[in-house]
């Protein structure tokens, strides 16, 4: 019995060995020169990066929703409008004004849809203001969420951490503030929640 204990043990060790080597650190993904802050406190924070004119991105969305609806427990998930350049900044000043006014969730793949499916460029302010609209958003409504304090703190904070992140492109996924995960380092889109999960198993 005691040989069959130590050898059922010795197998589970490299089982274990395995799934933690499945993905590597520098190829698989990298790890950050400096640990950035987390907001999601006990929970593990996961952060979705992105711009709305990235095709890329616009096609990880159905991955995500895919993962989001078997995510570990101990998982908090985060979106954060990338920020890397005027126009950049003006999609996640859109998507914090969004924010502001609660209605995200229903926001959210429209707007992408928007300017993916129906080819708009959204790139003005008349035009968002457009759209907000269509969602029932009246123009007040509207003007005081996207001129407002919150909105302008959240993107310079938006900002910040792109530079934190050491972020050069998008889509790309932070894990726990340390580690960052790309469609390049990952194999594809597709693997981008498969390296992701493994990294909040290893926390």
């Amino acid at each position: 019995m005691k040989r069959i204990f130590t050898a059922v043990a010795a197998a589970l060790t490299l089982l274990a060995c395995g799934a933690s080597s499945a993905y590597d650190e520098g190829t698989h993904y990298q790890r950050l020169a400096k640990a950035q802050p987390t907001s999601t406190g006990d929970k593990i924070e996961v952060v979705e990066v992105f711009w709305y004119g990235c095709p890329h991105c616009y096609s990880l969305e159905p991955a995500v929703h895919e993962w989001l609806k078997t995510k570990p427990d101990n998982v908090e998930f985060v979106r954060l409008p990338a920020a890397l350049n005027p126009s950049w900044a003006f999609h996640a000043k859109v998507y914090y004004t969004a924010e502001a006014l609660g209605i995200v969730e229903q926001f959210h793949g429209a707007f992408f849809d928007e300017i993916h499916l129906k080819n708009k460029r959204m790139a003005s302010e008349a035009s968002v203001q457009a759209f907000f609209e269509t969602l029932g958003v009246t123009k007040t409504d509207f003007e005081s969420a996207w001129n407002s304090f919150g909105v302008d703190s959240k993107l310079r904070k938006a900002q910040q951490k792109a530079i934190g992140y050491q972020l050069r492109s998008v889509p790309a996924v932070i894990v726990d503030g340390k580690y960052k995960v790309t469609s390049q380092t990952a194999g594809g889109a597709s693997q981008i929640f498969k390296v992701v999960n493994a990294l909040a198993e290893k926390k």
